[in-house]
């Protein structure tokens, strides 16, 4: 299985915000996409309510990871997983979080089951969206300090840093006109 961190990141970027595309946008693609992960069984099939439950926890998986830009106010996992199938388990390296359900809602729950372990490893504060507005695209910041921004400093940081550069020369112009 893919590691937990690399399973969160992946799962937040089934869409992608700069193109508008999302690769779980029918009960097929969900099934699909689980399966290529192997969250879930070959006979295993979502349905719509599937589809909107992946959605729901996919985004505010986004809005948590957010959060983590800001080192004084890093947000915990996201609390929607109230409709997952989950339990507590207690075993010789401590509490795990574990599905307790077969299926698609399983297999989210696998993924509620990665951000928890993610959490308990300390790696949380690292995952992030990129600050890019156009992008959102989730990694993991492996910098030193953890001050990691962007998805790609040629791609989203340029853009912010070509636009900002842009709006100085622009102010620069505007008061010289006066």
């Amino acid at each position: 299985m893919t590691n937990p961190s690399d399973l969160v990141c992946d799962f937040v970027n089934t869409y992608d915000v700069e193109t508008d595309t999302d690769s779980i946008p029918s009960p097929a693609a969900l099934t699909a996409w689980l399966g290529r992960r192997d969250l879930i069984g070959p006979a295993d099939a979502a349905g719509d309510d599937d589809v909107g439950l992946a959605v729901e926890l996919r985004e505010s998986l986004r809005a948590a990871l957010r959060h983590n830009h800001d080192r004084d106010q890093e947000a915990g996992p996201p609390r929607s997983f109230a409709e997952l199938p989950l339990r507590v388990s207690l075993t010789a390296a401590g509490p795990v979080l574990e599905p307790v359900a077969t299926g698609v809602p399983g297999g989210l729950a696998r993924i509620a089951a990665a951000v928890m372990s993610v959490h308990a490893d300390g790696m949380w504060p690292r995952l992030k969206v990129c600050t890019e507005s156009t992008c959102q695209w989730a990694f993991v910041d492996s910098s030193k300090n953890r001050s990691r921004s962007w998805c790609s400093m040629k791609v989203c940081g340029n853009r912010t840093k070509t636009r900002a550069y842009r709006a100085r020369r622009q102010t620069e112009t505007d008061s010289r006109r006066l």
